[in-house]
Formats: structure tokens, C-alpha cells, sequence
């Protein structure tokens, strides 16, 4: 019978050095898998983010999410599409008597009981910060038997984040407000979100660093006293429609003006393609989009 087991490949520190242990959540069986061959396995994936990993990897797929946003990888491109990531098609996915199925942990709660209701075994991938989303990386190599891809990939991580760091180690760290958007709404971004581990990575400060949550619903007057030197926004969906959203908001609610990084000219929309919700291989051009924001031109 199918084992039922929930690997979570989670990041377990914050710091650069990214060993230690996966934390496994079982159940059925009990029973602990710590090797799959993905040649003779059926492997699911269901975000474009967990695609691009297992393409990096060089792990076989039978099936990949759709997207209106983001191209599958090329040695993909010809698999069955399943539906998208907050939503794949169960029907789809169950035709292709996947063994495996593979998604990010932030649909954990949601995707969890669809996947045991059809008996299959699966990851989740912490790809809330570029960190959480190597350490996930490394631990996914270790469960396909792609160890030496992980660690390639891990190798140019850190020895990217080095030279980045040492780049602007004595610049001026500056106060940094970041807004997530959806049309009609935005919340407040931690260290604790891809685009929030970003901006700590590049050297700015976060002025909600405190927040134990990804993501925060904080009034204005609250954000108004933290006097971020600069507000970032970015898309959680529709960037377009958020876009629009952020303009409208920012002149029509009175309090913006207030702010010292309105009145300076320091608010800048970020772009959807690399500041969205998972953590992706484009974190170099992001931290590139970050430079002359943070440190000037």
C-alpha cells in the first residue's frame, strides 16, 4: 500500500550555514522514507516554483501546474498541466497515478487532505524565504538522490549572498516599509515572507521585524510612526490591478503625505516577476532591483 507521509522541507535556521535535520510529519503507516528513486517514481508538481526546483534538480515530472504568469520549464513544457497552484485539479492529477506530489508548505492546510484522500505520498516545500527555500532544496536532493545538483546550487547561494554582503557590509542600513497587495486590499510584509527575507538580505531594515507572522494587517498611524526611509510595494496576485490599487490609495488617503518617504520620493512599486509570494531562482535579479533602491545609483 501507499505510504501516507508528509515530508516538510522546511528551513530550520536563519543563518547561512544550512545544515541540520528535516522534521518529518507522518501518518498511515508510520513509516519513514528517506531515499526515492525519481526515475522509477511519478512526481507531481503543482507551483511553477516547485517546477523550477525540480528542473534545476533535474527530476523527472509527469505532471505540472498551469500558469497565465510564468512559463514551464523547457524540458517540461510538452506534461500534462494540473490546474493551478492554490487549486490543481484532482481529477487531473489522480489520472496520472502520481507516487509523489510536490508543493509549496504555504497550501499545506489546504492541499494536505486532497492528496491523502487519494493515497499518494507528498512534499512540501518551504519557499517562504530564499533561505528556507535552499535549505528545501538541499533536503529534496536528498530525498531524490540529486545531492550533487542541490549542493551545486547551494554552493552559488552562499557564495553569491558572501560577495553581496561584503558589497555594501559598511553602507547606511536604511528603514524599510514593505506593502503586499491584492486589488482592494495590502497587508504589511516581515523578514518572515520571500520579499521581506530579500530586503533583509540586501541590507535593510525591516520596521516590522518584530512580527512572529509573514504577513501583518497594521493600521496606517501605526506604520506612520515606525518613519520608514523607504515603502516598497509589491503583487501578491494581479500586479497590474495592484498597481493600480497602491496609486489610488496613496493619493487619495491623506495620511501617505505624511510620510517621510512620500515626501521624499522614496516609494517604489517592485516588480511581480521577482518580488512574488514563493522564493524563485531570480533572487539575484531581485537583490540587483534592491541595489539602487537601498544604496543609490
Amino acid at each position: 500500500m501507499m505510504k501516507k507521509i508528509a515530508l516538510l522541507l522546511a528551513a530550520l535556521t536563519l543563518v547561512m550555514s544550512l545544515t541540520g535535520c528535516v522534521k518529518y510529519e507522518k501518518s498511515g503507516r508510520q513509516e519513514n522514507v528517506t531515499s526515492v528513486d525519481p526515475d522509477k517514481t511519478a512526481i507531481v508538481a503543482t507551483s511553477m516554483a516547485v517546477t523550477e526546483i525540480c528542473a534545476k534538480l533535474e527530476i523527472p515530472l509527469v505532471g505540472v501546474p498551469s500558469s497565465n504568469l510564468s512559463e514551464v520549464p523547457e524540458v517540461y513544457e510538452d506534461l500534462p498541466k494540473i490546474g493551478t497552484a492554490m487549486s490543481p485539479d484532482m481529477e487531473k492529477v489522480s489520472a496520472l497515478r502520481p507516487a509523489w506530489i510536490l508543493s509549496p508548505v504555504s497550501l499545506m492546510a489546504d492541499l494536505k487532505p486532497k492528496y491523502e484522500a487519494i493515497g499518494v505520498d507528498y512534499a512540501f516545500l518551504n519557499l517562504s524565504s530564499i533561505k528556507g527555500m535552499f535549505k528545501s532544496i538541499q533536503e529534496l536532493g536528498d530525498l531524490f538522490q540529486r545531492q550533487e545538483q542541490a549542493e551545486k546550487l547551494v554552493s552559488d547561494f552562499e557564495a553569491y549572498c558572501e560577495t553581496y554582503e561584503k558589497k555594501h557590509k559598511k553602507a547606511e542600513k536604511k528603514k524599510v516599509l514593505i506593502l503586499m497587495g491584492l486589488p482592494g486590499s495590502y497587508v504589511v510584509a516581515t523578514p518572515k515572507s520571500y520579499v521581506g527575507s530579500l530586503v533583509e538580505m540586501a541590507g535593510g531594515v525591516n520596521v516590522y521585524a518584530s512580527e512572529e507572522k509573514d504577513f501583518v494587517n497594521i493600521n496606517t498611524e501605526d506604520m506612520l510612526k515606525k518613519d520608514p526611509d523607504i515603502i516598497l510595494r509589491c503583487a501578491h496576485a494581479l500586479p497590474d490591478q495592484v498597481a493600480e490599487m497602491f496609486s489610488e490609495e496613496f493619493k487619495t488617503n491623506d495620511i501617505w503625505k505624511h510620510f517621510k518617504a512620500v515626501k521624499n520620493g522614496k516609494v517604489y512599486d517592485l516588480p511581480y516577476e521577482y518580488f512574488g509570494m514563493s522564493a524563485t531562482f531570480d533572487y539575484k535579479k531581485a537583490l540587483k532591483e534592491l541595489e539602487p533602491i537601498l544604496y543609490g545609483d
